[in-house]
């Protein structure tokens, strides 16, 4: 896929994540003990064997500069192709009205211009799966289609559901007949990735007569608009998938890693997930800590009790703590004595001692970055 232009959509609708995107990109949301939301996509895209990907930030993007680097860890590095970050010109939206992902393609289209690639394969970061694109890519070639679309044919399932996701119907012969963006939960249908191939000729076409008619968005407006005006071909996928779109589909999405199928499924199945490597010490289990179906990473000194939790690098659970069905980010410390059950810690959190902090598993309790409690 060297002929293929990856692009990272990071416009992404942060409105019920904003205790955890109120510093950082929801790409830059930390995840699984070690990775960030945009580590998948990206990790997708280089295993598909893509060299070149433009990353469309919208705002608040040091920590993902950060994270990203050179984007060594992907092996894009290059002299040729690479990495490449595309920021918004407007650095605080509060001050200046968004219009829609389609008006920073716009401003960058110089960028898509003198890109050698011919086909783009544009994708977000807040839906997470394993997928090598060479077989959508080759079904979207001998199909001769304008646009394919990917999704996942969801069966309900008690406890799963999807928010603000893009439903499509396909036809049986495999041709997009109707797509629309739904705000409520979904149990049920061809949810899309978010995630469409297409030639760069084309991509900049919807981005010049959509500019020129005051339409910003690409996906409502660029594609369901024009869905009568395109071929556009539908691409199952059949693995794993979860939507981060509010602080619940985070919980809940977490919680799934605890189960190794889902693990084995997410982190292999087509290709390993990269992320930023830190070099750090094992994880220290003290005399008194009881750690049981867990996820701790590297760093870690555990004195304490950890039942169904996610515990990120370098946190700290001193002796007598109890942690439950919790998520605890980055450099958390949770003090002596302390119990926590159903609470998202985000990065460098501190618990007292003796604290006591419990939410519900359909209504969790977050404690926001850098706070102490």
């Amino acid at each position: 896929m060297k002929n293929v232009l990856g692009i990272i959509n990071l416009h992404e609708n942060e409105e019920l994540l904003k205790e955890m995107t109120r510093q950082r990109p929801l790409g830059a949301v930390p995840f699984g003990g070690r990775f960030r939301l945009i580590d998948f996509i990206l990790s997708n895209m280089v295993n598909s064997g893509i060299n070149a990907v433009g990353i469309v930030a919208k705002q608040q993007y040091r920590t993902l500069m950060d994270h990203l680097r050179s984007g060594k860890e992907w092996d894009l590095d290059r002299k040729r192709d690479g990495l490449f970050l595309l920021p918004s010109e407007h650095v605080h939206y509060s001050n200046s009205i968004y219009k829609g992902d389609l008006e920073h393609f716009h401003n960058q289209i110089d960028f898509f211009k003198k890109c050698s690639q011919d086909y783009v394969l544009i994708a977000c970061s807040h839906i997470i799966y394993n997928l090598n694109f060479k077989e959508a890519y080759q079904s979207h070639l001998e199909s001769r289609a304008d646009i394919t679309i990917l999704y996942k044919e969801e069966q309900p399932r008690p406890g799963k559901s999807f928010s603000l996701a893009t439903l499509v119907s396909v036809g049986d012969d495999g041709w997009v007949t109707d797509m629309e963006v739904k705000l409520g939960r979904i149990t049920k249908g061809k949810i899309g990735l978010e995630a469409y191939i297409m030639s760069k000729e084309l991509l900049l076409q919807i981005i010049e007569d959509c500019v020129a008619r005051g339409e910003f968005d690409l996906t409502k407006e660029g594609i369901i608009k024009n869905i009568h005006r395109y071929k556009i071909r539908g691409f199952p996928f059949r693995g794993y998938m979860a939507t981060i779109n509010s602080i619940y589909d985070y919980y809940r999405a977490s919680m799934e890693l605890l189960n190794r199928d889902v693990r084995q499924e997410l982190f292999n199945e087509s290709g390993p997930i990269y992320t930023k490597v830190k070099d750090e010490a094992p994880a220290n289990y003290r005399e008194y800590a009881a750690v049981s179906n867990s996820l701790v990473a590297n760093g870690c000194i555990i004195e304490g009790r950890v039942e169904n939790s996610l515990l990120f690098r370098s946190v700290r659970v001193h002796k007598g703590a109890h942690i439950k069905n919790s998520i605890i980010m980055q450099k958390g410390e949770i003090g002596v004595n302390a119990a926590l059950e159903n609470v998202i810690c985000d990065k460098d959190v501190t618990i007292t001692d003796g604290k006591r902090l419990s939410g519900a598993r359909n209504y969790v309790m977050v404690i926001e970055k850098g706070m102490v409690v």
